[in-house]
């Protein structure tokens, strides 16, 4: 969600924002411990609460795909959990059918292809998953509007990720990417736990695999993707300096790794900001950085010709510089 519209949307509701969302945004965070993650998630949910009904949902996919079509992306995977929107449009489904709407509009509105991921959240009950993981299932597909992925958010440090395996199986008949959240908060016997129990297609973060060389080699090998989000490990205080994120260390291992900005709303940074740090910062040529491009495309749900564009684009882009 757009800044902007957040505090649109909170003198409409009424909700009264802290500094931290105001007048010193980004907020200041480090959540690698339980009170640094509280704050973190106290600001998230607030800002969720401000996105009541129809209108606004439909106005946070919107927005979100305009600015990313802005900076050259062709495909969007949004990610949400639908339960805390439910009770303001009448239920889960219609809740997910309203995204989805959305992301078909949206869409043809932007020129670029929205794909759904659901996710459930680890700090509910692994039932609660399985009734998300079959709703996905129902409106699985291939293309914009439809739901591409499952996944699983929250705190990693909540709930046993073993216990999620039955939704990430109802996921898996149904074809969806599998992509949860792991390997950021905790090291790397997270990211361990979370390649045993749920097979995942790409794994959000998974950036502390590389403290455990073993691990670092059972991720090359299962071929998983990882969702590597420098922005985000440097605002929850995961590194301290952008040199720090391991990112060279696994593209140099063979891991394929999809560059994402997971939440610019609270941390004030965007996709492109995430390719800046990887040139300015860790010293990734024009080559490397094209790389990073191709293995997010063929991470992605993209339907086959929007990849097959895009990859030529970069192919293209890479020629001319």
């Amino acid at each position: 969600m757009r800044i902007d519209t957040l505090l649109d949307l909170a003198v409409a509701r009424g909700v009264r924002l802290p500094d931290a969302l105001t007048d010193n945004w980004p907020p200041h965070l480090h959540a690698t411990d339980e009170r640094g993650w509280f704050r973190f998630q106290r600001l998230y949910d607030l800002a969720r609460s401000c996105v009541r009904g129809e209108e606004a949902m439909r106005r946070v996919v919107a927005e979100a795909a305009a600015d990313d079509a802005a900076e050259g992306s062709r495909w969007l995977e949004l990610q949400v959990e639908p339960s805390s929107y439910a009770p303001h449009v009448g239920g889960l489904t219609p809740a997910l059918e309203i995204v989805l709407d959305a992301a078909r509009e949206a869409s043809i509105d932007s020129g670029i292809g929205v794909g759904i991921v659901v996710a459930a959240s680890r700090i509910r009950h692994p039932l609660d998953a399985r009734t998300l993981a079959r709703l996905a299932a129902r409106y699985a597909g291939d293309g914009p509007g439809t739901v591409v992925g499952f996944g699983l958010s929250n705190d990693e440090r909540r709930g046993a990720t073993a216990d999620f395996a039955p939704a990430f199986d109802i996921a898996r008949r149904a074809g969806l990417a599998l992509v949860p959240h792991g390997g950021e908060l905790l090291g790397p016997t997270s990211v361990q736990e979370t390649l045993g129990a749920l097979r995942p297609d790409r794994l959000g973060h998974g950036v502390r695999s590389v403290e455990d060389p073993r691990v670092l080699d059972e991720v090359a090998e299962a071929g998983v993707a990882l969702e590597v989000c420098p922005g985000s490990n440097l605002a929850m205080g995961v590194y301290a300096t952008p040199r720090e994120v391991p990112l060279l260390e696994l593209v140099g291992h063979g891991i394929p790794v999809a560059l994402g900005a997971d939440d610019p709303l609270l941390f004030g940074s965007r996709l492109v900001d995430q390719y800046t740090l990887a040139r300015d910062a860790l010293g990734c040529s024009d080559r490397q950085l094209a790389d990073l491009a191709r293995d997010s495309l063929r991470a992605s749900r993209a339907p086959e010709q929007v990849r097959l564009t895009a990859l030529r684009d970069v192919d293209a882009w890479l020629a001319r510089w």
